[in-house]
């Protein structure tokens, strides 16, 4: 666990072991937000620690998305009193509906979790949503404005930005890959160009991992993403029968090569069908 980084006024990021998770806090004087709780109840007491240490406010929580890094903390926080979970209505559905299949994926890092055995390990579904409108939360001499860019990393990411400070969540990356698994490749590097363009608004712009972004790392990530589906596209149009030739061609590694061509087929059949 490392130490509160500050990333504006009266805003932090806490990094996070295991998948190097940046947890944030943005204080006002009457109530303090916490942005992604962690991945089980043994993380999720450390960032609450690490956030008592700094704070004795009342607490409101967001997940950024619905990936067990981001949300299986979440009753740590509501056992100590936390009642306001806040996130997109699509990841709310998810985390509902299909939170639990997660649980293998921290078999290593949080074995209680896991195998749903000890405290706090059941999930806590977030009950304050935000749906395509933004939504300002009022933290005392802060405001936090909640907002949707559209279907990218997943289709529920949530944004979060302060007067200095931007928290994209997973939409941006530093440091690794982009992960496909859950995403709208050709809408994400859409949603990536509009984070661009709102850079002049914060000081800060903080990713769901890795360190703080400038504008031209988000534009980058944008245009390698687009270049990435005009290379996969055509693969796939010169090889239909054989899409993993596209692999040695896109711009990421092989498992998040896979992972992109198959949620690009995934997502022109759902289109196809739903015309």
């Amino acid at each position: 666990m490392s130490e509160w980084l500050e990333v504006g006024t009266h805003n932090y990021v806490l990094v996070t072991e295991g998948s190097l998770l940046n947890t944030g806090l943005i204080l006002g004087s009457e109530r303090a937000m916490v942005i992604d709780t962690g991945c089980g109840p043994r993380q999720g007491r450390e960032i609450l620690d690490a956030v008592r240490r700094k704070t004795s406010l009342p607490l409101v929580v967001v997940n950024t998305h619905p990936h067990y890094d981001h949300f299986f903390g979440n009753a740590v926080f509501a056992e100590d009193g936390v009642a306001e979970f806040w996130a997109h209505e699509n990841c709310a559905r998810e985390i509902d509906q299909r939170g639990d299949l997660q649980r293998g994926q921290v078999a290593r890092l949080e074995p209680q979790m896991s195998t749903r055995e000890g405290k706090n390990v059941e999930l806590v579904v977030p009950n304050a949503i935000v749906k395509d409108q933004p939504v300002l939360v009022d933290l005392g001499d802060q405001t936090a404005t909640l907002f949707y860019l559209g279907r990218g990393h997943t289709d529920g990411d949530l944004l979060v930005g302060t007067s200095t400070t931007l928290y994209v969540g997973d939409l941006v990356e530093q440091g690794a890959h982009p992960s496909f698994e859950d995403s709208y490749p050709e809408e994400w590097a859409d949603v990536l160009r509009h984070i661009s363009a709102l850079r002049h608004r914060y000081e800060f712009l903080i990713p769901g991992h890795g360190t703080p972004c400038s504008d031209q790392f988000v534009k980058t990530m944008a245009n390698t993403m687009s270049t990435a589906v005009r290379q996969a596209r055509q693969s796939i149009r010169d090889t239909p029968n054989d899409a993993t030739k596209a692999i040695p061609v896109l711009p990421y590694g092989p498992e998040q090569s896979r992972w992109f061509i198959k949620r690009l087929q995934e997502n022109w059949r759902s289109s196809l069908s739903s015309s």
